[in-house]
């Protein structure tokens, strides 16, 4: 008897709850929308990629871990401008070398100051220490 006492108390209990949960559930009583799992592009179109839209790129994840298509779009982008940048940079290489060919070798470079001159140096004499006697 008590073993049923048990039971009905238990099953009360778990219909209160239900129509609570039911009638009381919430602000509006409705689920909000789920946020869409398909890949919105936030590379952005308009201009060329920085670090930190790479870093900030998260792809929506499928059942079975990470949509195929989305992923795919992603590198595309990301090589299509890495292949661009590249060809920029080897163009700019040419460039800054025709410029150096056609303005002929740099003069030597000279080493920092240390406060020593050479004998003859400075046009005190060509021997060292003429110019100091």
């Amino acid at each position: 008897m008590v073993m049923f006492l048990f039971l009905v108390a238990a099953l009360v209990v778990v219909i209160a709850a239900v129509t609570f949960a039911v009638i009381g559930g919430g602000d509006s009583g409705t689920l909000r929308d789920e946020p869409s799992q398909f890949y919105a592009d936030p590379l952005p179109p308009d201009r060329p990629l920085a670090p930190a839209d790479v870093e900030e790129l998260r792809l929506p994840l499928a059942v079975r871990g990470y949509r195929m298509a989305e992923v795919d779009d992603a590198l595309n982008r990301l090589g299509a401008e890495l292949a661009e940048r590249d060809a920029r940079i080897t163009e700019l290489e040419a460039a800054l070398t025709s410029a150096h060919t056609r303005t002929g070798p740099r003069p030597p470079e000279r080493g920092p100051d240390t406060g020593y001159a050479p004998p003859g140096e400075y046009g005190f004499g060509s021997g060292t220490g003429e110019g100091f006697r």
